[in-house]
């Protein structure tokens, strides 16, 4: 194949966790929750998903578990467990935010260092190391070399536009949007807003945790902190899209595209220089856009239902 194709599938690759993660940040923050815990979420979604995975792994006669024994439904109830834990974590994130009405930003902030340091704790038991798990049963890759991607980027790429037309072409999205803009006027018609805030919030769980589920795939293994700011990212994606699906997963293939040529010019560079690429680019973006992106009006602000 050649170099482009090769660039080009790389690109995709990448992209598949920021636009599963920012398509979480769409879905939650246009219901008027601020969801800065998706980096702990995806951490949490790939730690489960590779645990589990390497729980339906059959034992040998020797007592050792043997990830290519594995049949072939063990990582695909290990990327059921991680969409699951993702939704249990955005539920969380409901329950503090919502219930509690506690502080969305400090509450998100408070998630992903539960989650680090839980998924460390939660590795050492399983594993015996702390900083990464074994490596486990991998998912089939679908599609002719180089673009032959796990089931869950074939899907990433299906939800975007998937996610736009719920939004902007169904009721329950109208209702959802409606809720992050003017919760009130949402309730007086018959809509309850913080419960469509908490269907927002473990859809949006489940996407981010599928996307921690996506990275883990990538190596067949969990290693800590492997998300390493995605999270981040993604946020940054979801504002610079305008909190609109389609506009979140361009920009996540610009990022994505940022973290490929990090990877082709890191020989030639300094390393340093090159791995703060991603990064740089994400201020600058966040620079140039923030001010001028609209949020949904009723971001970060909690709602007191009369009902």
């Amino acid at each position: 194949m050649s170099a482009p194709a090769e660039i080009i599938a790389g690109t995709l690759s990448i992209a598949v966790t920021y636009v599963l993660a920012s398509l979480a940040g769409v879905v939650s923050e246009r219901a008027g929750v601020v969801n800065i815990a998706l980096e702990g979420i995806m951490l949490v979604g790939a730690f489960v998903a590779t645990a589990v995975t390497f729980a339906c792994e059959p034992v040998g006669a020797d007592g050792v578990r043997s990830a290519a024994s594995a049949g072939f439904y063990a990582p695909w109830i290990g990327l059921a467990a991680g969409v699951v834990a993702g939704s249990l974590m955005g539920l969380l994130h409901g329950v503090v935010c919502i219930k509690v009405r506690a502080n969305q930003i400090i509450s998100g902030v408070a998630l992903n260092i539960l989650a680090l340091g839980a998924t460390q704790f939660a590795c050492t038991l399983v594993f015996k190391s702390s900083s990464n798990s074994a490596v486990v049963a991998s998912l089939p890759r679908w599609g002719i070399r180089p673009f032959a991607f796990t089931p869950i980027a074939w899907l990433a790429f299906l939800l975007v536009p998937a996610v736009w037309f719920f939004l902007y072409r169904t009721v329950a999205g109208l209702r959802l949007r409606a809720v992050g803009e003017h919760p009130a006027a949402a309730d007086t018609l018959g809509v309850r807003p913080n419960r469509t805030r908490f269907k927002a919030l473990a859809l949006s769980g489940a996407l981010a945790g599928l996307g921690g589920a996506a990275l883990a795939a990538e190596v067949s293994q969990f290693v800590q902190n492997m998300t390493a700011g995605r999270g981040y990212i993604a946020l940054a994606a979801m504002i610079f899209g305008k909190w609109n699906p389609l506009g979140a997963a361009a920009a996540c293939l610009f990022f994505a595209a940022s973290e490929r040529a990090q990877i082709a010019f890191q020989d030639r560079i300094n390393p340093q220089l090159a791995q703060s690429l991603p990064y740089l680019l994400t201020i600058l973006v966040l620079a140039g856009f923030v001010g001028r992106a609209r949020a949904p009006e009723a971001l970060g602000k909690p709602y007191e239902a009369s009902r």
